[in-house]
């Protein structure tokens, strides 16, 4: 009989505990081969698992739609609407203008009013809201800055400023009697957030996979804007300028550790021990790790003091693959636009990242053409608009980073 979800999970969690105690019940000198070998051998075994786990949930959740539509479940009034109007979207990828009605391009606009992006007449039609959601919350696979950071969305593309204020390094005083107290303004800042423009480049689909029914062109079209926009938005959310683009959390944030000179690039448990004090208390509350996979590799290979692994998996809380893996007790957010391990490379983001504020303006705008241009290729050309900035909203240290040595 096959495993339950229920009983992987337990499973799973048997291991994590186990392999916790392996690692207390073994400090420093006492840790060996034998428990190196017992540690690898129960690591692997949780990955093994949370991928099962994963494959199965998956599975649940298809079966779970198609029981629902085949007992005649019924949408709400407000997601049948909706629905509508995904519906369209698809008809219209697929077929273009002519495949909506007068009276369907009404309903549209309706749906869509005082929105400026709407144009049909140029081949323009706002993204419908589900689809929207669905692609702005996908967007988070594809970097983690969007799954750390504090995402507002703004109807107007208007310049934000955020005041700011440093006030780690102020103190009160202890006045004798009869004296006055001194004077210590608070100074003032502001940082800001406008609204650059992303585009997918455009999305060329053969007219052969346009006119086959068994092809789904929403989900092919959908998929290859929100993988383009993902990465190139995460990019520089990560490590732009300032400069006509957002300013990335890394280029923002302060050293708060160099490693040290080496031949290879290398990360030590003391290293990460300095980086986490380098930020203040208070910001160490909500704080975690951001790096690369390639980092999360040569992290899981650290031992602290007593020569044990520092990389412990997390006990499942019964969302899909479990939560979370930690790294001394942080949690872990993986951004592949991180750099990898190189000399003098800024690997390694650690603290408060919701201090980092991601503005989106409005909603995704797609546009198809069926010019000559791609006529004569036989394709059909689909592009997707976005409008973002983010920047770091911190000017006391919220988050740090650690700098690889320079090369020996």
């Amino acid at each position: 009989m096959a495993e339950t979800i229920q009983a992987m999970r337990e499973r799973r969690n048997a291991l994590v505990k186990e392999t916790r105690n392996l690692l207390d019940n073994n400090p420093g000198a006492t840790w060996n081969d034998d428990h190196q070998k017992q540690y690898d051998e129960k690591m692997a075994e949780v990955e093994r698992i949370d991928g099962s786990i994963e494959r199965h949930q998956k599975q649940l959740d298809a079966e779970a739609d198609e029981t629902f539509k085949a007992v005649g479940g019924r949408e709400t009034d407000a997601n049948a609407e909706q629905t509508q109007l995904q519906a369209m979207y698809a008809r219209w990828l697929a077929r273009g203008d002519k495949a909506l009605s007068a009276e369907e391009w009404q309903t549209v606009q309706a749906a869509m009013s005082g929105n400026p992006d709407v144009n049909p007449e140029q081949g323009g039609y706002t993204v419908p809201k589900e689809t929207a959601r669905s692609i702005l919350e996908a967007l988070k696979a594809y970097g983690g800055m969007r799954e750390a950071a504090t995402v507002i969305q703004t109807a107007g593309g208007n310049p934000l400023s955020y005041p700011t204020t440093d006030g780690t390094a102020e103190e009160g005083e202890l006045v004798p009697e009869n004296s006055t107290a001194t004077d210590d303004d608070i100074e003032f800042g502001t940082k800001g957030l406008g609204g650059y423009k992303f585009s997918s480049k455009v999305v060329t689909v053969p007219f052969e996979l346009m006119q086959d029914s068994a092809i789904d062109v929403e989900a092919l079209v959908n998929g290859r804007l929100t993988t383009r926009l993902g990465r190139v938005t995460n990019r520089f959310y990560t490590t732009g300028s300032g400069v006509a683009q957002p300013m990335g959390a890394v280029t923002a944030s302060a050293t708060g550790k160099t490693g040290a000179v080496s031949a290879i690039p290398a990360i030590t448990y003391e290293d990460l021990v300095d980086l986490e004090h380098s930020v203040d208390p208070a910001y160490r509350m909500n704080a975690g790790y951001m790096f690369h996979d390639q980092v999360l590799a040569m992290v899981r290979k650290i031992k602290d003091a007593d020569g044990r692994p520092i990389f412990v998996p997390s006990l499942a809380d019964g969302s899909v693959g479990g939560a979370p893996a930690r790294l001394m007790n942080r949690p872990i957010t993986i951004n592949q636009s991180m750099a990898v391990p190189a000399a003098s490379a800024r690997s390694i983001l650690f603290g408060d990242l919701s201090k980092y504020i991601i503005r989106d303006i409005m909603r995704v705008t797609l546009f198809r053409f069926t010019d000559s241009v791609y006529t004569k290729k036989g394709q059909v050309g689909f592009l997707a608009w976005m409008r973002s900035d983010g920047n770091l909203m911190d000017v006391g240290g919220a988050v740090k980073h650690f700098r690889h040595g320079a090369a020996a």
